[in-house]
């Protein structure tokens, strides 16, 4: 059975598209077939984060039907399907954001997850991602204006027919972790599936366009969204679960060889 999942934020700097991308490349770690889509059509970052920002063909293109789905979907880490949207203001401007529905029926006859990278705070561009996934979740700060928008977030999703599924708590304080999230589950009145702590590790994957579960699979951030991923695909959490090999020298060189090579044409 496929499972749709929108990563939903009530404002932006939660984190919430480094969670999607680590998320859905955990859950591609795991064997399930993942898609990643980033419906943020205004402030796209999934194409940045995983070096696809010179993507020729994204969702952009799609939704003004310039092109079809297949010509916009990208390998990413561990065998995870990206589907990124563009940067451009034009690009911006000529997508449709109505016809998501259409993209997403045709994405679910091939996956076991989809994740839905949403826009922060409510938009109209927002509110399609809501109300189609089976189940919200939200990514949410330990600090009060976080919490206050995303329980505007929440409201939202239920008024347009969606299920908050819970909410993943990101940049805790491992010695709070208890505390913050029983208070966050008491403000926002949903459970919480998974607390994310705070971990420099995060920024240096970043900068090396990489997913911290693969640039640093043995720290505190990617064990414990190995715990969410394991979670949401019914598996057991373990935590020397498969990971994906490092690239050696001879790997990283032939790469580098081989893109030369391609500039050159």
């Amino acid at each position: 059975m496929v499972r749709v999942y929108t990563i939903a934020s009530g404002k932006g700097g939660t984190g919430k598209t480094t969670v999607s991308v680590n998320l859905g490349t955990m859950l591609a770690i795991l064997g399930k077939e993942t898609y990643l889509m980033d419906a943020d059509l205004g402030m796209a970052n999934i194409g940045l984060i995983l070096g696809l920002q010179d993507a020729p063909v994204t969702l952009h293109e799609i939704l003004a039907g310039k092109n079809n789905i297949d010509e916009g979907i990208y390998k990413g880490p561990a065998g995870l399907k990206v589907i990124p949207s563009g940067i451009s203001l034009q690009g911006f401007q000529q997508a449709d954001p109505d016809k998501i529905r259409d993209v997403l029926s045709e994405i679910v006859k091939r996956c076991e997850f989809l994740l839905i990278d949403a826009p922060a705070g409510i938009s109209k561009d927002g509110v399609v991602p809501l109300a189609v996934a089976d189940e919200v979740i939200l990514v949410v700060n330990p600090e009060l204006s976080s919490i206050v928008d995303a329980l505007k977030t929440k409201i939202l999703t239920e008024v347009v027919g969606g299920h908050v599924l819970g909410t993943i708590i990101n940049r805790v304080d491992p010695n709070k972790s208890e505390i913050i999230s029983k208070k966050m589950e008491k403000a926002l009145g949903v459970r919480v599936i998974g607390i994310i702590p705070e971990d420099a590790n995060v920024r240096r994957a970043a900068a090396a366009r990489a997913p911290i579960v693969v640039k640093y699979p043995d720290s505190p951030a990617s064990i414990a969204i190995r715990r969410i991923a394991s979670g949401l695909a019914g598996v057991a959490f373990k935590e020397d679960t498969a990971r994906v090999p490092r690239e050696g020298f001879i790997e990283r060189f032939s790469k580098a060889l081989f893109k030369k090579k391609s500039d050159m044409k």
